[in-house]
């Protein structure tokens, strides 16, 4: 199964960390098998050991393979990775943030979980915490207004530079 080039997609990213995220990627594979999902989905797995039957997929990509399929897509469903949830909203794609929980052994803590309500509260991000509740996210994901997401990178870089020149 293969993403034509330029085709838009959603994008699922589980990181590269070595803790599995299988509900998310059986999840998506049935609302694709059942035809909820129409539109086309490629997804970075990483060490899940689950394999998607109805959908295209990668274990690990490339920085620039990476970028480019954040860059491409019309949605990005992504475990709670800072870097990937910020690239996503320097995009200004839609994100859906679906952390790993501790409770179902996915992490050994709920800090994804409190990342992913971090950002979820500002209004950068849609929180799904349970794959159940995965179609009805999805389907608010195409309508919500999202916060735009303003980088104060450099503003922080200025003044760390300015005062380091001061001590």
């Amino acid at each position: 199964m293969k993403i034509a080039e330029g085709e838009v997609m959603i994008f699922v990213v589980l990181g590269t960390q070595k803790f599995p995220l299988n509900r998310l990627l059986k999840e998506i594979d049935d609302l694709v098998g059942s035809g909820k999902i129409t539109e086309p989905v490629f997804a970075q797995i990483g060490w899940s050991d689950y394999i998607p039957q109805n959908f295209a997929f990668e274990r690990f990509l490339e920085k620039s393979s990476f970028e480019e399929k954040i860059a491409e897509c019309s949605m990005l469903i992504t475990h709670s990775g800072v870097g990937t949830i910020v690239t996503g909203m320097r995009y200004g794609k839609p994100v859906v943030v679906f952390p790993r929980l501790k409770k179902y052994g996915e992490h050994v803590d709920d800090h994804q979980l409190e990342i992913a309500e971090s950002f979820s509260e500002l209004n950068y991000v849609l929180l799904c915490k349970e794959e159940d509740d995965l179609e009805d996210i999805l389907k608010k994901c195409s309508t919500h207004k999202f916060d735009k997401f303003i980088s104060k990178r450099e503003k922080m870089i200025t003044t760390i530079t300015d005062y380091l020149k001061t001590v």
